[in-house]
């Protein structure tokens, strides 16, 4: 399992949001480490490696493209969430609550 996983829920629909564009990036501005699109459940099956260093980095989901495809407007383009892992043996669970003019996350399990 990655060290990392997420999934977006549409809270305008009630329903997990699928066809989100998702990367997984360091701090430091290096390549991203991986990329998805969540699938029908609003899931991404596998972010990234299954154990990453201490340290920050950030979720990018491309909520704009999911808003436009949809024909509604929105006023994120992007969200980013930027954590901390501490601890490399623990699993870090990043979930996303979306709608067109608010976002709200918290560290899941």
């Amino acid at each position: 399992m990655s060290a990392v996983t997420t999934h977006v829920l549409d809270a305008s629909l009630g329903r997990p949001a699928a066809g989100i564009a998702v990367r997984l990036e360091g701090m430091e501005g290096a390549e991203p480490i991986a990329a998805g699109v969540t699938d029908e459940d609003g899931r991404v099956g596998s972010l990234g490696p299954e154990v990453l260093a201490p340290g920050d980095y950030r979720l990018t989901f491309d909520t704009g493209a999911y808003f436009a495809a949809r024909g509604t407007a929105s006023f994120y383009p992007l969200v980013q969430i930027t954590f901390r892992i501490a601890d490399p043996a623990q699993h870090h669970h990043v979930p996303l609550l979306l709608s067109p003019f608010a976002y709200s996350t918290y560290r899941g399990s």
